[in-house]
């Protein structure tokens, strides 16, 4: 039987395969544990500290929660109105936040005139403005968008300013002195530039997107997870409490994953380590 011979840049590449296979599998074996080590302690939480418990449920009992109402089907009703209303307050918080940080971030007086009012109203969380909202909107969707909306766009809003303020000046004078006009350098250079740092905005405004739609349902709204959470634990379903939890981490980790997924494609050179 001849022997096959490889070159010396195929077996490089090989093994340079094998190791990133090899590493994958371990940092999925530790992701593993990690939750493995969570119900784990949970568990042993409930025989130990309280024996006597008829409150909190096991990681067992919650378990079959999960499935009875992923089963049933009515959970999926909640989710997408939930999922609706940050999409829509995620997409309004990202458009106004890049828009704006690019204009003050090129035009340095209108960052001047903004800078106080972002630093005086960014601190406030926006659970605090859901009763203007309902005073303002009612209750309804429209309340729900407004405080994803501002649990959104701050995040957004500074960290694109920041990365519309970190561009070198250099590229402003090569530009000036090519007279290049300005619908052309904010497009394919002021944006470009900051796309590392819009995404980073985005990955950080997603998740209190998600965060401020479910405090928001918690409170005034007739539909979605926090509502399905709220309902529940008027009826003492601690299980079902926490199986709505575990789809609120669940479905903010699938967000964020894609968000990053969708960054990695726009912006490849932004994610290298």
């Amino acid at each position: 039987m001849a022997t096959k011979w490889i070159s010396v840049r195929e077996y490089f590449k090989l093994m340079a395969t094998s190791i990133f296979t090899k590493h994958r599998a371990q940092d999925l074996l530790i992701k593993l544990s990690s939750i493995l080590s969570v119900l784990f302690f949970w568990h042993i939480l409930l025989i130990l500290v309280f024996p006597a418990n008829t409150i909190i449920p096991t990681p067992s009992e919650v378990f079959i929660a999960l499935l009875d109402i992923l089963t049933k089907g009515d959970i999926f009703a909640h989710v997408f109105a939930s999922l609706i209303r940050v999409v829509v307050g995620f997409l309004i918080a990202t458009f106004i936040g890049v828009g704006l940080a690019l204009v003050a971030g090129y035009y340095k007086k209108v960052g001047i005139f903004l800078n106080p009012l972002i630093e005086f109203l960014r601190p406030i969380p926006p659970i605090a403005w859901i009763p203007i909202a309902i005073l303002i909107f009612g209750l309804g969707n429209t309340s729900a968008y407004f405080i994803v909306f501002m649990g959104a766009f701050f995040p957004i809003f500074t960290n694109s300013f920041f990365g519309v303020n970190s561009l070198p000046t250099i590229y402003e004078n090569v530009a000036r002195s090519f007279e290049i006009k300005k619908s052309i350098f904010v497009k394919e250079i002021l944006l470009k530039f900051s796309l590392p740092y819009i995404f980073t905005g985005l990955k950080i405004g997603i998740g209190m997107a998600w965060m401020s739609v479910i405090a928001a349902e918690l409170i005034g709204a007739q539909s979605g997870l926090g509502y399905f959470i709220q309902l529940n634990r008027l009826l003492l379903r601690t299980d079902n409490v926490i199986a709505g939890m575990i789809l609120i981490g669940v479905i903010g980790y699938v967000l964020s994953w894609l968000l990053l997924t969708v960054e990695k494609k726009i912006i490849p050179w932004g994610n290298k380590k």
